[in-house]
């Protein structure tokens, strides 16, 4: 064998090998990556408020001084395309003062010919104003059960803390409903339960 099939050889294993550990490196980090993604996640969601996490959670018995500066709020409302109701806010918007208790309603209908469980999502905008944001009662706490053909008005109690920064005129409050396939079951067995009483 000649001096230079076998230096061909030795450079292609030096390159093999290379390109094994370039591929290891590549596979780890991607592992740690994946594996870092929801901490990371959870960081931005909550600097950034999306996703609602930074929005707050109070108790309609807070004490909050009423301002006499007021903004608008937007209402909007979506359903998820695996969940087949409508749902939609009463109102498209309302103007609220800063500090003052206000009451939303969302209005969500099942039209199929079964009972279905459906979970909700929030979000409000823009992000920096959901650290001012108070719910005091909200139906995305808690699944949802509409029985077949069943409508239902669904609260949202807020308020917006009065030291709003200034250039914040407006917020959007949006809700997604996702169907909760786990409780699906227990909605069917409970909608059975209720047509025997």
């Amino acid at each position: 064998m000649s001096t230079d099939t076998q230096q061909q050889r030795l450079n292609t294993r030096s390159a093999n090998r290379k390109t094994v550990r370039r591929m290891v490196l590549v596979a780890v980090g991607m592992f740690g990556f994946g594996f870092a993604m929801w901490p990371l996640y959870t960081v931005f969601c909550d600097l950034t408020g999306l996703g609602g996490r930074s929005v707050q959670i109070g108790s309609s018995s807070d004490v909050v001084a009423v301002s006499d500066r007021e903004i608008t709020i937007r209402f909007l409302a979506t359903a998820n395309s695996a969940l087949p109701w409508e749902f939609q806010p009463a109102q498209k918007t309302a103007t609220v003062k800063l500090g003052e208790l206000s009451e939303a309603l969302y209005v969500a209908m099942n039209p199929t010919d079964q009972a279905i469980v459906g979970q909700a999502t929030y979000n409000v905008a823009p992000a920096e104003a959901s650290l001012y944001f108070v719910k005091t009662e909200c139906f995305c706490f808690t699944q949802q059960l509409l029985h077949a053909q069943e409508s239902r008005e669904m609260p949202v109690y807020y308020y917006i803390q009065p030291d709003l920064p200034e250039h914040i005129r407006d917020i959007t409050l949006s809700y997604t409903f996702y169907r909760n396939d786990d409780s699906d079951a227990l909605a069917l067995a409970q909608a059975t339960i209720d047509r025997q009483e």
